[in-house]
Parts: C-alpha cells; sequence; structure tokens
C-alpha cells in the first residue's frame, strides 16, 4: 500500500535523514547505566543489528558525558543524547553525538535566572558547532510552567501544542531548521490528537511519535500499535520509538515491534478500530532507560500487573514510573501512581501524596488503594 506523507523537511541524523519522504526511522534508548560502557556498547550494538537507526543515550553527569566519548569510539550508530534537566551537558557530549534532545520543560530547572530563549541560543550553538541534529521533545508530565498555567486544568494537549509551536518559530528565527518535535503522552488517543493538531499548524516539521510509558508487552505494543496506525496512515510521522518496559536483554524488541508495527501499516493491516476509551484497567509503565535508578522498577511493574489482574474490569488507570525525571509528574493524572527511588517506592493516589514505601512492602499498600477505589466506584454507581 502507498501510504502519502506529510511534505516534512529533511533533517540529517548522522548517517541517515528523517523527513522529505525518507522512510520512517526506527530508534529505542538504551537501558544500560551510560559509566557501564562495556554494557552500553553492547546494547547498541544489540539494538543497531535489530535495525535501530537512531540508538538515544541518557546522560546525567560529566561522569555519563565522559563515558559516551569513549562509547563513541567503540560504535559507528547514529546516537541521540538525552540531556535530562541539565542542558548545559551539551557542549560535553555533542561532539559525541549526532543528536540532541532537550524538552522544553526542563529548561527551568538550571539556570533559572536565564530565559529558556537563552538557553536554546545556546543549544543551536553547540549543536551548530558540533553538526548535531535537536529534538524538542514535549511530554505530558513535564510540560512549560508558563504554558501549563494558562490553560484549563483538564486540557493538556494545548499546553503542549503551544509550547512546541514557540519552540519551532524560535528556532526557526534562529535560522536553525535541522529539527523534528516528539509530543508524547501514555494515553494513545492524546497522542494521536496532540500530533494531529501539531501537523495541520507546520506540515513542514518532520515528527518523531511515540507513547510515552506504554508499558510491558503485549499492552505497550497495542498501545502504541493504535497511535502509529491512526497517525502514519495519515501522513504523520517521520521516526518512532515503540517504548517498552522490559528487561534489559530484550530492548531490541522495541525494535522489532516498531518494524512490525511499520510492516502491517503498509500492508493495510491496521487494527485500531476499536475505540481506545479504556473501560477497564489501564496499567501504563515507562519504558526501561538508564535514568532507572533500581532495576526492580521493572520485575515491580511485571507484579503491579500480575497482582492487579482481579480488577481488570475496573476503569482504573495505574502508573509505574522507574526515576525522578518522569516519576512526580506523570504519576499525577493516574489514579494511583507509583514512581520508584533507589530504596523505595513513592505511592500517589490522584496526584495526593500518600508515602514512600519499601519495595517489599509496596504491593501491599497498592492492593489497599486499588481495593478502596473500587469500592468507590461500586458505591458511586449504586447512587446512581
Amino acid at each position: 500500500m502507498k501510504l502519502s506523507r506529510n511534505p516534512t523537511r529533511a533533517v540529517r541524523i548522522g548517517t541517515i535523514t528523517i523527513g522529505d519522504g525518507n522512510p520512517v526511522a526506527v530508534q529505542s534508548m538504551t537501558a544500560t547505566k551510560t559509566q557501564d560502557i562495556d554494557a552500553t556498547v553492547a546494547q547498541i550494538q544489540d539494538l543497531a543489528d535489530a535495525g535501530a537507526d537512531i540508538v538515544r543515550v541518557a546522560v546525567d553527569s560529566k561522569r555519563d558525558a565522559e563515558a559516551l566519548s569513549e562509547i563513541r569510539k567503540q560504535t559507528n550508530a547514529n546516537i541521540s543524547v538525552d540531556l535530562q534537566e541539565n542542558y548545559r551537558m551539551a557542549e560535553i557530549v555533542a561532539p559525541y553525538v549526532d543528536k540532541i534532545r532537550y524538552n522544553p520543560g526542563h529548561l527551568y530547572h538550571h539556570e533559572r535566572e536565564k530565559t529558556w530563549q537563552e538557553k536554546v541560543r545556546y543549544l543551536v550553538a553547540v549543536a551548530s558547532e558540533h553538526d548535531c541534529a535537536i529534538r524538542v521533545g514535549v511530554n505530558c508530565g513535564s510540560v512549560d510552567p508558563d504554558k501549563l498555567s494558562l490553560a484549563d486544568e483538564d486540557d493538556s494537549i494545548s499546553p503542549m501544542l503551544d509550547s512546541a509551536w514557540e519552540h519551532c518559530e524560535f528556532l526557526d528565527d534562529l535560522g536553525f531548521h535541522r529539527y523534528c518535535v516528539s509530543l508524547k503522552d501514555s494515553d494513545p488517543q492524546k497522542v494521536i490528537e496532540v500530533n494531529r493538531r501539531f501537523a495541520e499548524g507546520r506540515p513542514d516539521v518532520p515528527l518523531h511519535l511515540g507513547v510515552t510509558e506504554a508499558g510491558m508487552p503485549p499492552d505497550g505494543i497495542i498501545k502504541t500499535r493504535i497511535a502509529f496506525e491512526q497517525l502514519i496512515s495519515r501522513g504523520i510521522g517521520d521516526t518512532i520509538r515503540v517504548s517498552l518496559t522490559v528487561p534489559n536483554p530484550r530492548k531490541r524488541e522495541e525494535i522489532e515491534a516498531g518494524r512490525n508495527i511499520l510492516t502491517d501499516i503498509a500492508a493495510g493491516r491496521v487494527r485500531s478500530v476499536v475505540d481506545y476509551g479504556l473501560s477497564s484497567l489501564n496499567i501504563i509503565s515507562c519504558p526501561s532507560c538508564s535514568r532507572v535508578e533500581n532495576e526492580a522498577f521493572v520485575e515491580l511493574a511485571a507484579q503491579v500487573k500480575e497482582m492487579t489482574a482481579y480488577a481488570k474490569d475496573h476503569a482504573i488507570t495505574i502508573a509505574v514510573m522507574g526515576c525522578r525525571v518522569n516519576g512526580p509528574g506523570e504519576t499525577d493524572d493516574a489514579d494511583l501512581g507509583l514512581w520508584c527511588a533507589p530504596n523505595f517506592v513513592n505511592l500517589k493516589r490522584g496526584g495526593i501524596e500518600l508515602g514512600a514505601f519499601p519495595y517489599d512492602e509496596i504491593l501491599a499498600k497498592l492492593k489497599s488503594e486499588l481495593d478502596a477505589l473500587i469500592e468507590q466506584q461500586s458505591t458511586s454507581t449504586i447512587t446512581k
């Protein structure tokens, strides 16, 4: 099947080019600790062997950056770097990567006396000097606070769009056009809506598609497939990532899932005629990556899925996040949220902090809160 494509401009990322009718690129992210050079190189190579066009690595410290310089010597893969909250790491890592990803919401975390425009101007200078592309990565749980304050409480899409459009306009004004944008949410329907609206306003800008915190297979693949089918079949999307919660040795499954989805869409084998407005239990979990501070997070996500199976017919969302970057903000919209620190798990209910609990106690506490929610829903139904 010949699919139409949005007329996005070409953006080169190392040895590949996205946009301008080029094949949709598939990417993933390492889950090893970046400072473990051997393990990280091995995982990059495994992902590349599985068909990854781009591999993203998280850099959160100068020691991570130093490790990256050695990693670069040992692989020819196209590497993207995730700057986390510290945008000034860009000048240290840029010589060793092909793309820099920054989050507009995270630009407020360091050097707060500087405007975001000053920081982006700096990033553009670094990227230009070192022949790097840029990804403007907008996430539902870490939106520009200025944009968030102007929107209605139940409108999560407009702040994301306003932030993305504003950054695109500023990058254009600087004369920098070698960038793409991502707008991600854990809800496939919101991913569809926000990317569709962005593409209507800026059909020239290549889009990186993904459902953040999609969860474990097969559910995470199904959620992602729904979003990709609805967008790519409309010509929207130039590079993709399937974000799955899997153990490190299985990270290549993200690439395999992405390739399979693209093949099915091209062949007309689409499955998303089903409305994904869930009336059943929905467990979202972030993909395993190098930001995870305790690898027990992956096991915990699986335990949560198994333990909560009895509640499958209840419209309740449980979020399991693996780090302090995504955890605090992206559990707010869940009915029950867990975000994992090195030695304990923070539990939230509807955005309200319930406390921090050891890993071996959190499941019992979660079950207690889940039972209370089920009882509350049952009472509400009877009352109606």
